[in-house]
């Protein structure tokens, strides 16, 4: 069954600035914790990072999988879908960054997530770790582009 989650967060920088360290695959071990290890497999003519193999620490083991990359409505839209994994059966999604109202930078950043496991597991378990996966990830990514790179 696919569980769906969305999930938002304010981050105090322009949007350009938050789609450049989404985008920056090569740097993700550096801040993204539960990451073991990234393999850009396929970059386009401009070198944006078109499928990505990550493996990563989930539901108490190691999980492996590939993402492939939409560019298409960048940078306001930064979207996903699995081609390969061991432990999801699809593991789609999207970033969203709007600027968020103020006298400073800022950007919205919605998470839109869905996924759905390999193994018969209960919906409530399926998304209570999508909602941990959004957590982790929005919150990492907030500390990264506010501390700087």
């Amino acid at each position: 069954m696919v569980q769906r989650a969305t999930q938002s967060i304010v981050v105090a920088a322009a949007p350009s600035e938050v789609f450049s360290v989404i985008v920056d695959f090569d740097r993700y071990r550096e801040w993204v914790a539960d990451l073991k290890d990234i393999d850009v497999l396929e970059r386009d003519a401009d070198g944006r990072a078109l499928e990505v193999a990550f493996r990563a620490a989930a539901f108490g083991r190691s999980t492996k999988y590939a993402l492939r990359y939409d560019y298409s409505l960048a940078p306001q839209l930064l979207s996903w879908h699995q081609t390969r994994g061991d432990v999801t059966a699809s593991l789609n999604g999207s970033y969203r960054f709007e600027a968020a109202d103020g006298a400073t930078p800022a950007t919205r950043v919605t998470y839109d997530l869905e996924i759905a496991l390999a193994v018969p597991v209960p919906q409530f378990i399926q998304g209570r770790a999508a909602g941990r996966i959004q957590r982790h990830a929005l919150h990492e990514l907030k500390l990264r582009v506010e501390r700087g790179s």
